[in-house]
């Protein structure tokens, strides 16, 4: 088995205040990264708040004209009825 050459040069040591530095570092980004991605999430949060009750308006129209549809179907049948017997003298 061959050895590995211990190489001690500047540029490859790293310190145990280097290490805990650039720990410090990448866990500041993160928490950076994360407040980003929470911003991001509550703006698209609203936005689809905003989307679902344009949806909601738009389904209760829909629903207001059916139920108009509807009754109109059945009061028109009994408005005849009501001429019917009126003709007919039918109480």
């Amino acid at each position: 088995m061959k050895k590995l050459k211990k190489t001690n040069t500047k540029k490859n040591k790293v310190t145990t205040d280097t290490l805990a530095m650039m720990v410090q570092k990448g866990f500041e980004e993160t928490a950076t990264d994360i407040r980003g991605v929470k911003e991001e999430v509550k703006d698209l949060r609203g936005e689809m708040n905003e989307r679902f009750n344009k949806v909601d308006e738009r389904l209760d129209r829909i629903e207001n004209i059916l139920i108009r549809a509807h009754e109109n179907r059945i009061e028109r049948p009994e408005d005849g009825l009501r001429v019917v017997k009126t003709r007919l003298k039918i109480a």
